[in-house]
């Protein structure tokens, strides 16, 4: 459920205007680890070659660079932190063993010093973030609570929640206020917090403000009108969760936690936490990375055949909802002869005068999805998830389906439960959109990983039989 209705142009919607401090912290961030990695490099490089080469000061820049201007991790916990920097540099180490380093690259470099640094260099990155987080904390903390959360109800525990969640001291939520019908004076003074609405106006908030988290603190004699405000938030991403009444509903992920040490129960959530998160991110991008290395011949066949029959880009990119109902922006080889990603888009159709004819065949046969394990990579994608759809369909479809904004609580895939299940291609039907939604939402309730591989393998015997994708 979502947390924000996103504008067609993002540099015109103040409410998705990232804070300035927020980035000048990532930047902050990025240039001390690029420091810290380039002078571990270059430690080595003296350790064992008592001389600084070129080379290494041209993989210096390199380093440095991507370090500066990468992903802001300071929102990360130093768990996750540490999993995803692990989980980096091995896939560097399986890159460099898989291409021959000492075949092609001993003339340029130390064979000694790249091994030993493959290990230092992700040492010395968590070492990092230690130092960051331990010398710095007042900086950090500043940025942390990136989380927006709001409690409906103000009552006992609802109260105890949102003191616990505002006075603990590395909490990654900022509470922003109840939303409560009563009336002040039906509440005790002691009790009273800042209100900032009716319950009615509950969704209207949760999407202006970009919350993404939403506490019912009601009682169970309730039902009705917790009824009425899930419904109401089914246009949104946000997770929900009670505390702690609960009764029988149709639940996603529902599971028991605590939240700064009160007791809380999901309502609709995403199955990736914890682990399961780290174990769906780590499969991800080992796999990609070697499909990417096993298929890039074919991406430059593809890539010179696309630019020799048709003018215009060899790559297309769109605009879709990714995580949490942020926009991305995805890679597919151009199949079409015109690029559009406007307010208003038509969905391909048979015997489409707008696809070319190699497009055709890049449809029918899926290849024209390969770019997408480089938004897999990047953290854009997943390689199994709901397939993202444009902008102006997503537009269209979260006001005619209840429930549909709920498939982005995670990352888009490149193959679906939905598409292996005979729901691939055009939609022209209303009936058949909600079908495909249906699978995406079981997909969110039953996932494991070996769901994924069953899909994997589903989807790799649809590419060879399928002719529903035009």
């Amino acid at each position: 459920m979502l947390t924000k209705r996103i504008a067609f142009k993002i540099d015109q919607d103040p409410a998705l205007v990232v804070p300035a401090r927020n980035y000048l912290a990532g930047i902050a961030e990025g240039i001390f680890i690029g420091l810290v990695l380039v002078l571990s490099l270059w430690t080595l490089a003296f350790h064992f070659e008592h001389v600084l080469r070129p080379a290494y000061l041209v993989l210096s820049i390199v380093v440095f660079t991507l370090s500066a201007w990468g992903a802001m991790q300071f929102k990360l916990s130093m768990l996750e932190n540490s999993l995803n920097i692990a989980i980096f540099w091995c896939c560097i180490a399986l890159i460099f063993r898989l291409s021959d380093f000492s075949a092609h690259f001993t003339r340029y470099f130390s064979k000694e010093v790249i091994y030993t640094w493959l290990w230092v260099a992700p040492a010395s990155q968590i070492g990092a973030h230690l130092v960051l987080r331990g010398v710095f904390p007042g900086l950090f903390k500043e940025q942390v609570a990136s989380r927006r959360m709001v409690v409906v109800g103000m009552n006992r525990q609802g109260i105890a929640l949102a003191r616990k969640v505002e006075f603990a001291p590395y909490a990654d939520t900022e509470f922003m206020g109840f939303f409560e019908d009563r009336g002040m004076d039906r509440i005790s003074r002691e009790d009273r917090y800042r209100v900032l609405g009716k319950i009615e106006s509950l969704a209207a908030y949760v999407k202006k403000h970009r919350v993404q988290s939403v506490y019912l603190s009601l009682p169970m004699t309730a039902q009705p009108r917790i009824l009425e405000i899930l419904d109401s938030l089914k246009d949104t991403t946000c997770s929900i969760y009670f505390v702690p009444d609960m009764f029988i509903t149709d639940l996603i992920q529902g599971r028991s936690q605590s939240v700064c040490g009160v007791d809380v129960i999901s309502v609709c959530d995403t199955p990736f936490r914890g682990f399961r998160s780290f174990l769906k991110r780590a499969s991800d991008i080992v796999f990609s990375t070697f499909i990417l290395m096993l298929i890039f011949p074919l991406l430059l066949l593809i890539a010179l055949m696309v630019k020799s029959t048709s003018p215009g880009p060899v790559i297309f990119r769109q605009r879709r909802y990714g995580l949490d109902g942020e926009q991305i922006v995805i890679y597919k080889f151009r199949s079409m002869a015109v690029i559009e990603d406007g307010s208003t888009i038509q969905q391909a159709t048979k015997n489409d005068l707008r696809i070319t004819p190699l497009g055709a065949f890049l449809r029918r046969t899926s290849l024209d999805e390969l770019p997408q394990f480089i938004n897999v990579l990047q953290g854009r994608m997943s390689i199994v998830g709901p397939r993202p759809h444009a902008v102006a369909h997503n537009e269209m479809y979260r006001t005619l389906i209840k429930g549909y904004m709920v498939r982005h609580k995670v990352r888009p895939g490149i193959t679906g439960w939905a598409q292996v299940n005979g729901l691939r291609g055009e939609t022209d039907k209303l009936e058949k959109m909600q079908a495909r939604i249906d699978f995406d939402l079981d997909y969110l309730r039953k996932w494991s990983l070996l769901l994924d591989m069953i899909i994997i393998v589903k989807t790799i015997r649809l590419v060879f039989k399928d002719s529903t994708a035009y």
